[in-house]
């Protein structure tokens, strides 16, 4: 199988998986020009549609594409229903399509029905995690989305964080704001100012580099919890996650 990144709008990727017969899995298309002018180059062959929460930059070309093609099968999870969507699924499920097995990850926070799917080594997550960050809390609780990163956390380290918005760069500088003289963080900011200064993709971040560059990830991390000592007492893992997301909103 091959991943496809398409990109829409201003900063969102449609992402899709075709085999070497050329059918294909569309995660979230927002539009579907782009998708249809993809399908037409390649002569993909579209057989499901995957959608992780209602937001319309994620939903918006479903319509045009169930047209295009009848009998699509649209996977997503009941907040979806009303765009699109006609078979749900939930936590816990399994989805079958081409040679993938998806098992279904209930990831809410920044919807309350948010959905990621997982099949190895790649996760479908949305607007759940980004490389370097985190979906910014429209429905749900920083309780909510600190478990969601928890259950993707536990996931192998090779597995690729196929999220839908080009957020690397901005989530880096934010980072840095918070933890400036982090190695880690100095190296990949650099690696990802260079890759879009040539206008180039982040994207797909594996979870063994979010583990270092995500702050959200690293909220048991001592120079992370000394950082914030100078601003809280805040101490537990969920309380600095709420912390760092409510930072990022004002950042």
């Amino acid at each position: 199988m091959n991943l496809n990144s398409i990109p829409a709008f201003q900063d969102n990727y449609i992402w899709v998986l075709n085999d070497e017969q050329g059918k294909c899995i569309i995660v979230d298309p927002g539009e579907a020009a782009p998708v249809l002018k993809a399908i037409a180059e390649h002569r993909w062959q579209p057989e499901a549609i995957l959608l992780t929460h209602h937001h319309h930059d994620h939903v918006g070309g479903v319509k045009e594409l169930v047209q295009k093609f009848p009998g699509l099968v649209v996977y997503g999870p009941e907040e979806t229903l009303d765009k699109g969507t006609n078979r749900v699924v939930n936590e816990g499920d399994k989805v079958n399509i081409l040679e993938y097995e998806f098992s279904i990850i209930a990831t809410p926070g920044h919807t309350s029905g948010h959905i990621s799917y997982f099949s190895f080594p790649y996760l479908f997550c949305g607007d759940t995690m980004f490389s370097g960050g985190c979906g910014r809390l429209f429905e749900g609780t920083p309780e909510q989305m600190y478990q969601s990163f928890q259950k993707i956390n536990a996931l192998p380290a090779d597995t690729l964080i196929c999220c839908a918005h080009e957020y690397t760069l901005s989530n880096m500088q934010f980072s840095l704001s918070i933890l400036p003289d982090d190695e880690e963080l100095v190296r990949y900011y650099r690696k990802v100012k260079e890759l879009r200064a040539k206008n180039q993709s982040t994207l797909p971040g594996s979870l063994q580099t979010e583990r270092k560059i995500n702050v959200f990830l690293r909220t048991q991390d001592p120079d992370l919890k000394e950082i914030i000592k100078k601003e809280t007492n805040l101490q537990q893992p969920e309380q600095i996650f709420a912390w760092l997301r409510a930072k990022k909103d004002r950042f």
